[in-house]
């Protein structure tokens, strides 16, 4: 049983046509497999206490046409910056399509990370930018090699999810146990 097992876990996903939340499901299951209990919540529904509730939060966000923010989000927005998650740990996923959207691809993970890192939390699960096809990203660092979190495209590589989802948390596991461990 890995140490994941004895956090309060949460996870806040927003979504408009239930993709995102889809997919928080299938990272709760997997999460489950290593003895994690994930809650889930929508952002539509979320107060800052729920935010503070957990010692390991993991949201979701999908990007809308040019870079937009999904509206729960974005109206969620003033209530992120007064959050102290100090000693919390975050990971972040977004959706996006790298096609339609390449200049765009996974921007609205990349704005919940620049707020996120403003509350105190210690982001965790940096995703490897490989398999991916996009011209720019607010979500990967400055030698596109890594995103802040799992990007996931639903629209053109969904066949991939579940391989990425999978690996993503088992990295998410290693990630935590070494922190605690240090």
């Amino acid at each position: 049983m890995s140490q994941i097992s004895t956090l309060r876990t949460g996870l806040i996903f927003g979504t408009d046509t239930g993709n995102t939340e889809e997919m928080g499901g299938k990272i709760s299951a997997v999460l489950a497999t290593y003895g994690c209990e994930v809650s889930m919540h929508n952002i539509a529904d979320a107060v800052p206490e729920i935010f503070e509730s957990y010692e390991f939060l993991i949201l979701g966000i999908p990007t809308w046409d040019f870079g937009g923010i999904q509206s729960e989000w974005e109206d969620f927005e003033q209530q992120l910056q007064t959050l102290d998650l100090k000693g919390t740990t975050v990971a972040l996923y977004g959706l996006g399509d790298q096609f339609g959207y390449a200049d765009y691809f996974v921007d609205a993970m990349g704005w919940l990370n620049e707020r996120i890192l403003k509350t105190g939390a210690r982001v965790i699960g940096a995703w490897s930018t490989e398999g991916y096809d996009f011209e720019a990203s607010e979500a990967a660092n400055k030698d596109k090699t890594l995103f802040c979190g799992l990007a996931l495209d639903e629209d053109q590589q969904f066949d991939l999810s579940d391989d990425r989802i999978n690996a993503w948390v088992e990295q998410l596991v290693v990630e935590l146990e070494e922190a605690r461990a240090a």
